[in-house]
């Protein structure tokens, strides 16, 4: 799915949203202003405040209050939202009242909102903002199955996996701190959030300096949108360099792996859940990520996933690099490096880069 069609489908949700969330606030406070009107009122306040909580409306901003203390960013964020709840009444009122809709109100009563109405729409707000987010860290598939019940009894699926590792991270804590270490590597998963939400992919785990990625494999998924990620990964560390040298001293580097196949998903947990993988496909992968550093390559992918990824992006290139022994597997896995022909910045050749924290998947 493009950019252009996602944000298509987030203003298309919106304006449902927007529309019923008027005509509930007309119906329990009984305003009596008219649907049209009421709903016009929901679909501007609606289409502001979750607008820029989603990042359609000033970015820029909505990235630099996320890097202020969690007090001070919901303080500043609370403030905003209600900036625009009230900036959308002024705009949806001065329509409605221009328009002749709401009959025998004057122009400052149709612009100023009651505290019913202002807490009712942050309220409605905070609730879509909140489901949207917990739909984004677990992904559109997972969220739906989840709420499906679709986890409750393990299921059988097919994924591809990527296994990204900030390399030398442990050396870093060496240098500056571990205080330090952990602010660059919430900085780092921070920037690769982006990318992998352009190219549909789903945040499994943070372990250590290790991200897990997933995407699934069906009939119409695309999912060589794994290598797309790679390279947007690449561009966007490499297009913010200065920045990160300045913050931190360095420009992070990554190791990756991808690999992928059958596996068993389920809900695990009683007081707290999860959804879990399991199965042969997580073990090598993780083993496929370890072995890059052993033989100097950044990117290696199995040629049993390598097969079923195409359309190749054409800013790859792909090298065989044979058959190789996995730990766990009774037959060797043929596997290939992946160069990305763009600025090589974030992918690191350096095989004495000291070995960061290890996926304990890599264990098993």
């Amino acid at each position: 799915m493009s950019a252009w069609s996602r944000n298509l489908s987030l203003w298309l949700s919106i304006v449902v949203i927007g529309a019923l969330a008027g005509l509930g606030y007309d119906w329990l406070f009984e305003i009596r202003e008219g649907r049209i009107a009421a709903m016009l009122y929901g679909i501007v306040i609606c289409g502001l405040a979750i607008g820029y909580e989603r990042g359609l409306i000033l970015p820029a901003l909505s990235r630099r209050l996320r890097s202020l203390p969690s007090l001070v960013y919901i303080l500043l964020s609370e403030a905003i939202l209600a900036g625009f709840v009230l900036a959308g009444t002024v705009i949806a009122g001065t329509f409605c009242w221009s328009v002749g809709l709401l009959s025998g109100r004057t122009w400052p009563e149709a612009v100023i909102i009651s505290p019913n109405g202002l807490l009712y729409s942050l309220a409605i707000i905070v609730v879509f903002v909140f489901i949207s987010r917990i739909r984004d860290l677990l992904g559109a598939d997972v969220f739906r199955n989840l709420m499906l019940g679709r986890y409750h009894r393990p299921i059988n699926q097919e994924r591809v996996f990527l296994f990204i590792d900030i390399a030398g991270s442990t050396a870093y804590a060496e240098r500056h701190g571990d205080l330090r270490a952990q602010q660059f590597i919430a900085a780092v998963f921070a920037a690769l959030a982006d990318p992998i939400r352009r190219h549909r992919g789903v945040i499994d785990d943070y372990i250590g300096d290790l991200a897990i990625i997933s995407w699934p494999l069906r009939p119409g998924s695309n999912p060589a949108r794994c290598l797309s990620c790679l390279i947007d990964i690449q561009q966007t560390v490499a297009a913010k360099a200065g920045d990160w040298q300045k913050r931190f001293g360095q420009v992070p580097q990554f190791r990756a792996a991808l690999h992928g196949g059958s596996i068993v998903t389920a809900e695990i947990g009683i007081d707290r859940h999860k959804i879990a993988y399991f199965g042969d496909v997580m073990n090598t992968t993780a083993r496929l990520e370890a072995l890059s550093r052993s033989l100097d390559e950044p990117v290696l992918i199995s040629d049993e996933i390598l097969q079923r990824l195409t359309p190749l992006p054409a800013a790859l290139k792909v090298r065989s690099l044979g058959s190789h022994a996995i730990r766990g597997r009774g037959q060797p896995l043929a596997i290939s490096a992946l160069d990305l022909a763009v600025a090589d910045t974030a992918w690191t050749h350096e095989a004495g880069t000291a070995p960061s924290h290890r996926s304990a998947v890599a264990a098993n």
